[in-house]
């Protein structure tokens, strides 16, 4: 009877470590998942955003050199 008491204890301890093990397991699972769709929302945001700001630099270039030339006296 000591034997089996030891085997359910045993048992018991081995089902608990392998839970436990799993909820971790499932948990990092999740959070990088998060991260990955996290990382591909933002990555077409930012393109997006970085070239929108390109656009409008060349913009304001196009338009300081068009002031300029219309300033500056002609020969």
């Amino acid at each position: 009877m000591s034997n089996e008491t030891s085997n359910d204890l045993s048992a018991a301890l081995s089902n608990i470590v392998n839970t436990g093990g799993a909820l971790v397991q499932q948990s990092l699972e999740l959070v990088s998942n998060g991260v990955k769709g996290a990382v591909q929302i933002i990555e077409p945001l930012g393109k997006t955003a970085i070239d929108l700001l390109g656009s409008a630099i060349n913009t304001i270039g196009s338009a300081v050199q068009n002031v300029t030339s219309a300033i500056t006296p002609k020969k």
